[in-house]
């Protein structure tokens, strides 16, 4: 399947960042990415094995994961760093489940998809910062990634209520809360950001031609992406998030 290559840069570049003092970001700290860096097409550097986060994040990571620890909280990674590639393959096959083995029709297909996993070149997974984790502590059968082993009486209630007393601490935020108005992405208890990298990302993410990018990849399923399609999906799925995150 033939890759495009882009070559424009997106920078924010003397972007006075009005954020709270606690994500720790410089007023004045420049960043630049690329288009292939923010679509996950580019390699970067990432520290920590089993962890993959850029290095800031790494560090805040290791630095939450000892106080958690020392709470009886084991903080496993289920999931980091995740580059277009990789989101493409996870893309592809959950199409072919839906639409060659379940039969359904490749719209209901792709929304069903959206319900949790990302459009390849649109993951926050592709910046370094974002983290699907669990405690590592406790057992359970099938998969860890369930809304409902984090509530009340589930094997990860533990683990819930110690990341909402303070992950906030080590920057680290929720994305997609249970906030019942929230549109996109489903609720994911599991899924943190390390705010004061992935806030300048999406900022420079958002000035990125999305629908004109998306346009021109090739994949399964791509074919059906309208221009109303993309523009909801980026508004509902990449935007409306938690606001310690824009």
């Amino acid at each position: 399947m033939k890759r495009r290559s882009f070559i424009k840069k997106s920078s924010v570049s003397g972007l006075a960042l009005a954020l709270a003092p606690s994500l720790m970001v410089a007023k004045d700290r420049e960043l630049e990415y690329s288009v292939l860096e923010l679509m996950g097409k580019e390699d970067i550097q990432l520290y920590g094995e089993g962890i993959n986060l850029r290095k800031e994040a790494h560090d805040a990571f290791l630095a939450m994961k000892k106080a958690a620890y020392s709470d009886g909280i084991d903080l496993k990674i289920v999931s980091s760093y995740r580059s277009f590639d990789r989101q493409e393959l996870i893309w592809e096959r959950k199409y072919i489940k839906y639409t060659e083995d379940k039969g359904m029709d490749p719209l209901t297909a792709i929304e069903k998809i959206i319900e949790y996993s990302t459009i390849p070149g649109t993951s926050r997974h592709h910046w370094g910062t974002d983290i699907d984790i669990i405690d590592g502590y406790r057992k359970t059968n099938g998969d860890v990634l369930v809304p409902e082993k984090f509530e009340a009486g589930g094997p990860f209630e533990d683990f819930k209520k110690w990341m909402d007393g303070n992950a906030n601490k080590f920057d680290f935020h929720i994305v997609y809360t249970k906030d019942p108005k929230r549109r996109g992405f489903k609720y994911e208890p599991w899924h943190y950001s390390y705010a004061p990298i992935s806030v300048p990302m999406l900022t420079a993410y958002r000035r990125l031609n999305i629908v004109q990018l998306l346009r021109e990849e090739e994949f399964y399923g791509s074919e059906h992406f309208t221009t109303g399609f993309i523009k909801n999906y980026l508004r509902n799925n990449i935007l409306d998030i938690n606001t310690a995150l824009l």
